[in-house]
C-alpha cells in the first residue's frame, strides 16, 4: 500500500460534490464536526467542574491548579499527535488511525460521565489525550490527500473543513454546557460521548465511497524486524512509566504542579528534537530540508498565536464566570456559552475567507504574511481586554461585549493562520514524514499550552492590565517581524506558495 501514487489516490476520490470540493470532504467534515462537539463540549465544562466545590457537584480543586491542569490537558492532547502521526506513517495509515482514535475518545467521555471523582477525571484525560492524538492530525492529513499540490481549491477546502470543526464546537457549549451547569456535570459529559459516537458512525458509513484510497496507504511502513523492536520498546516503556508513577505519586515526589512543569519543558524540547530528526534524516532531500527551514518561523508564530487563542477556554472562561455580567437583553447567560463565540465567528467568517483566497488566486498574500496578520489580530484580542479594567477597575462585573470583541479579533487572526497552516504543512512536509509533520503542526498548539500552564498562574484581577497588555504586545511585535522576513521565508519554500 505504500507505493500508491498521488494520481491513483486522486482518481479514486470523487472530485466534485461537496460545495465544489471532493466528496471525501463531506466524510471528514462531519467526522470532525462530532469529534469537536464532544471535545469542546467537555472543555466548556471542565474548568468549572474542577474548581466548583464538591458540595455543588464539582471536584473542589484550587483555581490556579485547575487552570494549569486545563493548559496541560490541552498540551498533552496535541503532544500525543506525535504518536498518532507515527502510527499512521508506519503502521496503520491515516484512515484506520482516525477510527481507533475516535473509539478511545468516546470511551474517555463515557468514563468522565461516571461520578467517580478525580479518578475518573484522570482516566478520562488519558483516554482522550491518546485518542485525540490518533485522530486529530490524521484526519487533517486525509484532507490533504484529497487534493493535488497545485489545486487552487486546497486552501478553500481546508477553510470549509475548518468551518465544520467549528460548527461542532459552536453548538456544544449550548447543549453540553447547559446540561452540565443547569442539571449535572456528568450528564453534560455523557452527552459529549454521544457526539463522538455519531462521528464514528458517519465515518464508517461513508469512507469507502467518498474517501477512496486517501489515507489507506502506509507511507513508511515498518519491516518485520523493526516491528518486533518497536513493540518491545512500547511494552518496556509502558512498564517503566507505570513503575515510576506507582512509586512517585503515592510518595508525593510527583505532584500535579511538578507534572505541569515537566510537561512545560517537554513542550519546548520535543518539537525541537523533531525538527532536528526530520532535517537530518537521509529520507529528507535537499528541497525538503529547505522547506523545513521555512517552516520553523511559521511554527514559532503558531506557538505565539495559540498561546493567546487557547486561553479563551481558561483565562477568558474564568473571566466569563467571575468578572462578567451574566445577563443581556433580559436573558440569563451560562458562563460556558461564551465558549461558543470563537466557533460562531469562525462559522460566520470562514466562507468569506475561503472565498477571498479563492478569488485572489495567485494574488493572495503569501503564507508567512497571512501568519503575520494572524499574530496582529491575536495581540489585539488581548489588548482590548485592558479597556474594561481601565474604565471600571478590576472589582466590578463588566459587560459581555468585551469578551465578544476579544473572541472576534482572535478569530480573524485564526482564519488568517490556522487553516492556512494546515494547508502549508501538507505542502511543506517531507514525503517520508507526511503524517508526522502534521503532528508537528499540532505540536505548536501543544507547546503553546505547555507554556500557558505556567503563564496562566500569573493571571489575577490585580495583574489583569499587565497580563493582557504584555502578552498582546509581544504578539503584535512578532507579527511585524514575521511580515518583514516574509520574502526570505518564501525563498526557502522551493516552489511552494
Amino acid at each position: 500500500m505504500a507505493n500508491i501514487s498521488k494520481e491513483e489516490i486522486l482518481k479514486s476520490v470523487p472530485q466534485r460534490g461537496f460545495f465544489g470540493q471532493p466528496k471525501g470532504l463531506f466524510t471528514l467534515f462531519f467526522t470532525e464536526f462530532w469529534e469537536r462537539f464532544s471535545y469542546y463540549g467537555m472543555r466548556a465544562l471542565l474548568l468549572f467542574y474542577m474548581y466548583t466545590e464538591v458540595s455543588a457537584g464539582g471536584l473542589g480543586i484550587d483555581d490556579g491548579t485547575a487552570k494549569s491542569i486545563m493548559a496541560i490537558y490541552g498540551s498533552l492532547v496535541y503532544m500525543s499527535g506525535i504518536i498518532g502521526g507515527w502510527i499512521a506513517d508506519r503502521l496503520l495509515g491515516t484512515q484506520q488511525t482516525v477510527f481507533y482514535g475516535g473509539v478511545l475518545i468516546m470511551l474517555g467521555h463515557i468514563v468522565l460521565a461516571l461520578p467517580l471523582g478525580a479518578i475518573a477525571l484522570f482516566v478520562s484525560m488519558f483516554l482522550i489525550v491518546i485518542g485525540t492524538g490518533l485522530l486529530k492530525p490524521n484526519v487533517s492529513n486525509v484532507v490533504g490527500d484529497l487534493y493535488s499540490p497545485q489545486d487552487l481549491r486546497r486552501d478553500s477546502g481546508f477553510s470549509i473543513f475548518y468551518m465544520g470543526i467549528n460548527m461542532g464546537a459552536f453548538i456544544a457549549p449550548f447543549i453540553v454546557g447547559t446540561l452540565g451547569q443547569e442539571y449535572n456535570f456528568h450528564l453534560g459529559f455523557g452527552t459529549a460521548a454521544v457526539g463522538m459516537f455519531l462521528g464514528l458512525v458517519i465515518f464508517l458509513i461513508t469512507r469507502g465511497k467518498y474517501l477512496g484510497l486517501a489515507g489507506t496507504y502506509v507511507p513508511n511502513p515498518l519491516q518485520g524486524d523493526e516491528k518486533k523492536k518497536v513493540y518491545s520498546r512500547f511494552v518496556i516503556g509502558g512498564i517503566i512509566i507505570a513503575v515510576i508513577a506507582a512509586i512517585t505519586i503515592p510518595t508525593g515526589i510527583l505532584t500535579i504542579n511538578g507534572f505541569t512543569y515537566l510537561v512545560s519543558i517537554l513542550g519546548i524540547i520535543i518539537p525541537t528534537l523533531y525538527f532536528i530528526f526530520m532535517y537530518r534524516s537521509p529520507k529528507t532531500n535537499e528541497d525538503e530540508k529547505s522547506r523545513l527551514i521555512a517552516y520553523i518561523p511559521l511554527f514559532i508564530a503558531a506557538i505565539m498565536f495559540w498561546a493567546i487563542a487557547e486561553q479563551g477556554s481558561i483565562i477568558l472562561a474564568e473571566y466569563a464566570d467571575k468578572r462578567t455580567q451574566l445577563s443581556a437583553f433580559g436573558i440569563n447567560l451560562q458562563s460556558s456559552w461564551f465558549q461558543s463565540l470563537n466557533p460562531l465567528f469562525i462559522i460566520t467568517l470562514s466562507p468569506l475567507f475561503a472565498g477571498l483566497w479563492l478569488k485572489m488566486g495567485e494574488r493572495q498574500p503569501t503564507t508567512s504574511k497571512k501568519f503575520s496578520y494572524g499574530l496582529f489580530f491575536a495581540g489585539l484580542s488581548f489588548l482590548v481586554m485592558i479597556i474594561p479594567a481601565m474604565l471600571g477597575g478590576v472589582d466590578t462585573l463588566v459587560s459581555p461585549i468585551w469578551l465578544v470583541f476579544s473572541f472576534l479579533f482572535v478569530v480573524i487572526g485564526e482564519l488568517c493562520l490556522s487553516p492556512v497552516g494546515l494547508s502549508a504543512t501538507t505542502k511543506l512536509a517531507p514525503k517520508a514524514f507526511s503524517a508526522q509533520t502534521m503532528s508537528l503542526w499540532f505540536l505548536s498548539n501543544a507547546s503553546a499550552q505547555a507554556i500557558n500552564a505556567q503563564i496562566v498562574k500569573l493571571y489575577k484581577p490585580e495583574t489583569e492590565i499587565i497580563y493582557f497588555g504584555a502578552i498582546g504586545g509581544i504578539s503584535i511585535l512578532l507579527g511585524l517581524m514575521l511580515y518583514l522576513l516574509s520574502p526570505k521565508i518564501q525563498s526557502y519554500m522551493k516552489g511552494v506558495r
